[in-house]
């Protein structure tokens, strides 16, 4: 079992300055490196202070002139933003200014906030299609002189510039959650992140059971890797743990709000929650975080990572982004590096 650290710069008040908040993401990231995490992954989003992230690259750049052995990738660059020869060059120049150190995860994208200022018109169905188009396009460009004539984007024969360090190309990952985005990325080569979101390890169980359906549907393909993203606050007490819990639950209630787009937004902002909204939440709750998250003290959090292991996964995300002070994600990423990694060793 791997470990990364999946972050964002996250702003939750107007009031925080930007260029702290972006040294205390620096700073999270320098711990896991120093800790002996295996990557560091960061995404792509745009007009968002809820993740502030508009070219996952420009972040991963700086990032590896301040680590030294972590991975760094994109979870994720979001297809439908990106041309195919754009993508293609820009990560292949990622890769040589990091001394081959690039993993590209790819996503068809969430938010239709993003959606409706990027790409209006654009749907989660288009936007799959061209997560599907985009990804071998890509790869043909890296090999060189390809031609496409595709449904999404046409162009004729052209070759990376610049071509990748890492050969033929550097991994590349795709978000997977139904059964046909799995066999897609299986199909392709490509490993794949997964993440239950608000749900128990009933949904870890089965979104590796669809991974594993597509490997054996693709038995002639090497089996690629897994990995799965997944909130975590390692507390040092059970009363912090219900804490790390409060925080959680109303991290995921402005993350519903986004997600279903129909709250005024204002500077990058969206209209504060009242606790009543919070409370009245049909589904997300401080009791199901504390139950289904990885939060808990030290002990706790190994057992269930170790469930996951045991299920077949290759790399276990600690997703940080959380809403809670630079202290407490630091205080609990200590302890994740300190008390739970050594038990993998």
């Amino acid at each position: 079992m791997k470990f990364s650290l999946f972050i964002h710069m996250e702003r939750v008040s107007a009031d925080d300055d930007q260029k702290r908040l972006y040294d205390e993401m620096i700073a999270l990231c320098r711990m896991a490196d120093e800790g002996g995490m295996h990557a560091i992954w960061t995404g792509e989003h745009h007009g968002m202070n809820f993740t502030i992230a508009p070219n996952p690259f420009l972040n991963l750049i700086d990032l590896a002139r301040r680590t030294k052995n972590v991975r760094l990738g994109t979870g994720t660059v979001i297809a439908p933003f990106w041309h195919p020869i754009r993508l293609a060059g820009e990560a292949a120049m990622t890769d040589i200014i990091m001394d081959g150190r690039l993993d590209l995860g790819i996503a068809r994208g969430a938010y239709s906030f993003e959606y409706e200022r990027l790409s209006p018109g654009l749907d989660a169905w288009t936007a799959g299609g061209k997560m599907r188009e985009l990804i071998p396009a890509i790869k043909n460009l890296w090999q060189g002189d390809y031609e496409h004539n595709g449904e999404h984007w046409q162009f004729p024969k052209t070759t990376s510039s610049p071509l990748p360090v890492q050969q033929p190309h550097p991994p590349i990952w795709v978000a997977a959650r139904d059964p046909n985005s799995h066999e897609f990325a299986v199909s392709q080569g490509c490993n794949v992140q997964v993440t239950p979101l608000h749900l128990g390890d009933e949904e870890v169980q089965s979104l590796m059971d669809r991974f594993n359906a597509a490997c054996a549907k693709f038995a002639d393909q090497p089996r690629p890797k897994i990995m799965v993203l997944r909130h975590t606050y390692v507390a040092d007490s059970e009363a912090d743990a219900q804490l790390g819990a409060e925080e959680l639950n109303r991290f995921y209630c402005y993350f519903g709000a986004w997600f279903k787009n129909e709250r005024p937004i204002s500077m990058g902002l969206i209209e504060p929650l009242t606790e009543d909204e919070i409370a009245a939440h049909p589904f997300y709750s401080a009791e199901a975080m504390r139950k289904n998250q990885i939060v808990g003290e030290a002990a706790e959090v190994i057992s269930r990572i170790k469930s996951y292991e045991a299920m077949g996964y290759d790399e276990f995300s600690f997703w940080i982004d959380s809403g809670m002070s630079f202290e407490r994600k630091k205080a609990s990423l200590e302890r994740f590096l300190r008390d739970v990694m050594p038990a993998f060793a």
